[in-house]
């Protein structure tokens, strides 16, 4: 009798529990936001700069954040990291993570991306900030350098708490930068299994994947706060767009919306359009107030201005050798100038020609006047030396423009490695292969072996002949 008493109240409590939940949920604020993602271009809002509850659409920006630390080399994708008790002790959904255990830092990725577990990306987020209000200033400061106006972020996995708030424009604006500034990850978001090391995980969003024809990701989130929320992302033929949803009542009738959004951006956006690259931003926290974004380049439209913006680190700026051409050129200027003026310096008689040549940029800002002497920005280093036949080769890119920023990305990265090469994309029948050409054998090795070892696809090529 008292077996069956336990049971009936522990089934009324699921069953309260349920119907506050589903109450909750029809409770909160809606708000919508479609864009095609390739160039920017709104489709559709409703609500979307108003300060909501993101739930899990959260750990989106702790994920990105891991990936550009993995990029610069502050942490590797084998980096054991260990569990501190604020992660363990968070609510579901879990991976299951103890107090003092180790684990890999790409299994806490997997299982932040697919599964939600909200103790791997509290993991994460010591990994990198120490604490959870150190990594959630690192985050804000991100934020700010991505332009999300409307977003204020307390921890790393979104669960709720006061002050922690975003809108659908801004976590349209986070999906946008997770596609483009690190298309060699992002694939994680349509895994519908992956191994975390300690279980195999499920994806969280794989009804709406296995739905909506070209579905690859991106984030869902729920809590009672916050409703049923998707920042989603599909792609056919060249077209690629973002919805979002914030507020949905339920996981059906998110999916839903977010499926008929989707469907209305498909139907306004052009066959073709040459991709706007985003700005992939470096910011700390204590930049929060002055945000420094390192290598912050655009790719523009085909009728804009090259653009360069944003300083960047002294440590990258060499000094002039003996025998070096310096080639400046104001950062509004079209890059066929630019091209123009390396084909120049290329082109001088043997005698003259440069042992190495220097393109700067001053940084101007777009539509401001010139800087008074300004001190310019190595955008990258190219050597005309001979006997150099190796290089590095990227993989292949969607289009021209992903291909040339992986390869300024990567310039950046490893300065000290490649300020010998030269930046090539080939078109092939399958993309555009991004390389650096002119480099010894040892170099294209350590480079490639550097860049391996921070998650990225890199391969040797050339001939000792």
């Amino acid at each position: 009798m008292g077996s069956r008493i336990g049971r009936s109240a522990w089934l009324a409590v699921i069953i309260l529990t349920s119907v506050l939940s589903a109450a909750a949920a029809r409770a909160v604020p809606y708000a919508a936001f479609v864009m095609d993602a390739r160039t920017g271009q709104i489709f559709y809002e409703e609500n979307a700069e108003t300060p909501l509850a993101p739930a899990s659409l959260t750990k989106m920006m702790t994920l990105y954040l891991a990936f550009q630390a993995i990029q610069q080399g502050e942490i590797s994708l084998d980096t054991v990291v260990r569990i501190p008790a604020d992660a363990a002790d968070e609510p579901p959904s879990r991976l299951g993570l103890r107090t003092g255990q180790e684990i890999k830092l790409r299994y806490l990725l997997r299982a932040a991306a697919v599964k939600s577990a909200n103790d791997a990306a509290m993991a994460i987020g010591y990994a990198l900030g120490g604490s959870k209000e150190g990594f959630a200033a690192r985050m804000n400061a991100m934020a700010q350098a991505m332009g999300m106006t409307h977003t204020h972020f307390i921890n790393p996995n979104g669960l709720t708490a006061d002050g922690h708030y975003s809108s659908a424009r801004d976590m349209s604006i986070l999906g946008r930068h997770l596609i483009y500034d690190f298309p060699q990850y992002y694939n994680l978001f349509s895994r519908r299994t992956a191994d975390a090391g300690m279980a195999q995980v499920s994806n969280t969003n794989r009804r709406f994947l296995d739905a909506y024809e070209g579905a690859d990701g991106i984030k869902t989130g729920f809590t009672n706060a916050a409703g049923y929320n998707l920042v989603a992302s599909a792609q056919r033929g060249d077209v690629r767009i973002i919805a979002t949803v914030f507020g949905g009542t339920s996981t059906a009738d998110r999916n839903a919306r977010v499926s008929k959004l989707l469907d209305l951006g498909f139907a306004h956006a052009p066959a073709h359009a040459q991709v706007v690259m985003t700005n992939p931003p470096v910011a700390r926290p204590q930049d929060a107030a002055t945000t420094q974004v390192a290598a912050n380049i655009d790719a523009p439209p085909s009728d804009a201005p090259a653009r360069v913006s944003g300083p960047i680190e002294t440590s990258l700026r060499p000094q002039p050798r003996p025998g070096s051409t310096v080639v400046t050129f104001a950062a509004a200027v079209p890059a066929k100038e630019i091209e123009d003026a390396l084909t120049a310096a290329l082109a001088a008689p043997a005698k003259e020609a440069p042992t190495e040549i220097i393109m700067t940029a001053t940084a101007i800002a777009p539509g401001s006047a010139p800087l008074v002497e300004p001190e310019p920005e190595v955008v990258t280093r190219l050597s005309t030396s001979g006997g150099s036949l190796w290089g590095i080769n990227l993989g292949s890119f969607p289009s021209r423009d992903s291909a040339e920023r992986a390869l300024i990305t990567v310039a950046l990265s490893e300065s000290t490695t490649l300020n010998g090469g030269l930046r090539r994309v080939i078109q092939r029948s399958g993309g555009f292969d991004a390389n650096v050409m002119g480099l010894t054998r040892d170099e294209a090795d350590l480079a490639c072996r550097r860049l391996q070892a921070r998650g990225t696809t890199c391969f040797m090529v050339g001939t000792d002949e």
